[in-house]
């Protein structure tokens, strides 16, 4: 088997004229792509860095970045992931922590604040124009001392969001991104390069789920369509252009189509539905399987898990039908999962909930423990309940708020909903609802969402403060933004 580097590097050395990547209405080619992997890989090689030292790299979703990822991986280089789409104080704190010894990021990236963190380190630095790549002038070459812990062969290292714990850092090698990346296939559609449609690239290139679109399309030398970030409208226009039988939908997106009353035809194409990356309520994907009469493949994974380890496929849906509805499938890759007692570490009996471990054969053979609670059926479907770490207790109750938020999205006005905990003198926590009501639909009162509530879930789980909001804040990955809803009712009280 090739390595990971040879495959990247054949596929870049390919036709120059054919079509690469399509971004903001205009086709990238090829040639163009390699011209910048050539641009970085030359300009790494004259910043004097050693052939172990990590590279940061802080992806924006360009295709000037994924030609740089892919010039960066073609020569073997190890690169520590930085997140884009946050303030520079923060990408300017990342790069002073990780031992680098060159930074990548788009022209805009090299603020004051990461400028200074780069001459401090003695870095190496490379700016992304468009489709271009050159040095930071007086950041040419790196002075940095070799990080004595720099992986012997390359990875890609990536910022996890802790689902095991603390977020940290988690490499993986060209090897295992080779096996269970580029290999890997649950969505059971395959075909020729000639008669795929293009992938769509949406979720960011920093990230696991980022890893796992433009990897594949780069050792695969795929077609692809390049979205800033996820938005309706692009995913629309994906679909009715290209007619893929098996689309990626993000989970929070569901609702936005529902919402907006997509026509059915629109979706016509579809056999099934890709989603993962983040729960999905069972009654939106209820309702969207019934509107559209296409079933929902859910997964469920993690950065520490080197991706997926559970999958819905059209092979196991075909054999329960809806029956396991819900469900983010089973085991696949050789992984393990089992549920155990939060406080015993026992291991649970089927059907009982519990919090999660799972064995990932692309990380290791030993059991991770999740901070996820879950089931699993007696046919080994795994069923997502919730973060135990993000439960608020309330004066000594427990409360998840995903119990609350299935309870509301039940309610015929409401389309989607988000609870978090706020601090409390007297009870420690308390619950507070973030609302998005359903198109045409007339704002129900407090008293009536609270009596709905109380249908479906205990007294101390009813929220003591509401907003109505037009959408829910998201973060770049289209998930919801904890800290950004947590504003919604903190914003209020300043104000007041």
């Amino acid at each position: 088997m090739d390595r990971l580097q040879d495959q990247v590097r054949t596929a870049l050395a390919g036709d120059p004229k054919s079509e690469a990547i399509e971004f903001e209405g205009r086709w990238y080619d090829w040639g163009e792509m390699r011209a910048v992997a050539n641009q970085v890989t030359a300009l790494l090689d004259l910043s004097g860095i050693d052939a172990r030292a990590p590279i940061g790299f802080v992806p924006r979703n360009r295709p000037s970045a994924i030609a740089a990822e892919g010039g960066m991986v073609s020569s073997g280089r190890t690169i520590r992931m930085i997140y884009a789409f946050q303030a520079p104080a923060g990408i300017a704190r990342d790069i002073g922590r990780l031992k680098l010894g060159a930074v990548v990021a788009a022209r805009e990236d090299f603020t004051p604040e990461v400028l200074a963190v780069v001459k401090e380190q003695g870095l190496a630095a490379i700016a992304l124009s468009e489709m271009a790549a050159v040095a930071v002038e007086g950041a040419e070459r790196s002075t940095a001392p070799l990080d004595e812990n720099a992986p012997t062969e390359p990875q890609i290292q990536v910022h996890t969001s802790g689902t095991t714990g603390i977020p940290k850092h988690v490499g993986f090698s060209y090897d295992q991104i080779l096996k269970y990346i580029v290999g890997q296939n649950v969505s059971g559609v395959s075909g020729t390069e000639q008669d795929l449609p293009p992938a769509l690239l949406t979720y960011p290139l920093g990230n696991i789920s980022g890893i796992y679109m433009a990897i594949p399309m780069l050792a695969q030398r795929r077609r692809a369509i390049l979205l800033d970030r996820f938005t309706l409208d692009g995913w629309r226009d994906y679909m009715r252009r290209f007619k893929p039988s098996a689309p990626v939908l993000p989970p929070a997106a569901m609702s936005m189509v529902l919402d907006a009353d997509v026509p059915k035809e629109e979706l016509a194409c579809a056999k099934v539905v890709m989603s993962g990356a983040a729960p999905l309520d069972p009654t939106v994907q209820k309702q969207f399987e019934e509107r559209y009469g296409i079933p929902v493949m859910l997964s469920y994974g993690a950065t520490e898990f080197g991706g997926p380890v559970t999958a819905m496929t059209p092979d196991l849906y075909a054999a329960f039908g809806d029956a396991k509805r819900g469900s983010v499938g089973r085991p696949f890759a050789g992984a393990q999962l089992r549920v155990v007692d939060q406080e015993t570490g026992e291991e649970l009996p089927a059907g009982t909930e519990g919090l999660l471990e799972v064995i990932a054969p692309r990380i290791g053979e030993n059991w991770i423990r999740t901070t996820d609670i879950a089931i699993i059926d007696a046919d080994g479907f795994l069923y997502h309940r919730g973060r135990a770490d993000g439960a608020i207790v309330r004066g000594g109750f427990k409360l998840l708020p995903e119990t609350i938020e299935r309870a509301l999205c039940e309610h015929p006005a409401i389309a989607a909903a988000t609870v978090v905990g706020l601090a409390d003198q007297r009870l420690g926590q308390v619950p507070a609802a973030a609302l998005v009501l359903k198109r045409d639909m007339p704002q129900p009162t407090i008293r009536e969402l609270e009596d709905h509530l109380r249908q479906h879930v205990y007294a101390t789980h009813i929220p003591t403060d509401w907003r109505f909001v037009e959408d829910l804040p998201r973060n770049n990955s289209f998930k919801i933004d904890l800290p950004g809803v947590k504003a919604l009712f903190t914003r209020d009280e300043q104000a007041a």
